[in-house]
């Protein structure tokens, strides 16, 4: 009968306390009811000299509110992460799926192309020496290795083109 007048007299104005901290209604209702339990079960650790019941159950309801608040923060920021690692996990494999198929392309391309056209290339764009250096370690004229590279990478550019548009 007690713990009914209680709950008839404070019920309001708790679950008001804790709509304004939650802003959500169902989420208020829960969490005044779990006070309200605790209440029942823990009747007998209220210590009158402490403060008055009204006290106790408004650090109660302010308590189990933020801590719902919380928990609540928690799960939404570990569900966004998980969403956004799986999406992450999904563009990572697919962009890998698409640099092997891209590499794979190319690799074939090089095959293709005459081996002083691809050593050349292999030099410049792997090795990262210019034409000059290029001409110097081959011991080729630079004008040579100027005319390699440009017929070297117009069939590239030509294979590549052709298998990547055949394959779309």
């Amino acid at each position: 009968m007690a713990f009914a007048a209680l709950h008839d007299r404070y019920a309001h104005i708790l679950f008001g306390l804790m709509l304004r901290i939650l802003h959500s209604r169902v989420d208020a209702e829960d969490v005044l009811q779990e006070v309200f339990l605790q209440v029942w079960q823990r009747a007998a650790n209220f210590d009158e000299t402490r403060g008055r019941p009204f006290t106790w159950l408004v650090t109660l309801a302010r308590s189990r509110a933020i801590d719902r608040l919380r928990s609540s923060n928690a799960r939404d920021r570990v569900a966004s992460e998980a969403a956004h690692d799986v999406m992450e996990t999904i563009g990572d494999a697919a962009d890998e799926a698409i640099l092997a198929e891209n590499r794979e392309v190319v690799r074939h391309a090089l095959a293709a192309i005459p081996e002083d056209q691809r050593r050349t290339l292999h030099l410049a764009y792997f090795e990262g020496l210019t034409q000059t250096e290029i001409a110097s370690k081959l011991g080729e004229p630079l004008g040579t290795v100027k005319t390699r590279m440009r017929s070297g990478m117009i069939k590239l550019r030509d294979l590549i083109g052709n298998r990547l548009g055949s394959a779309r």
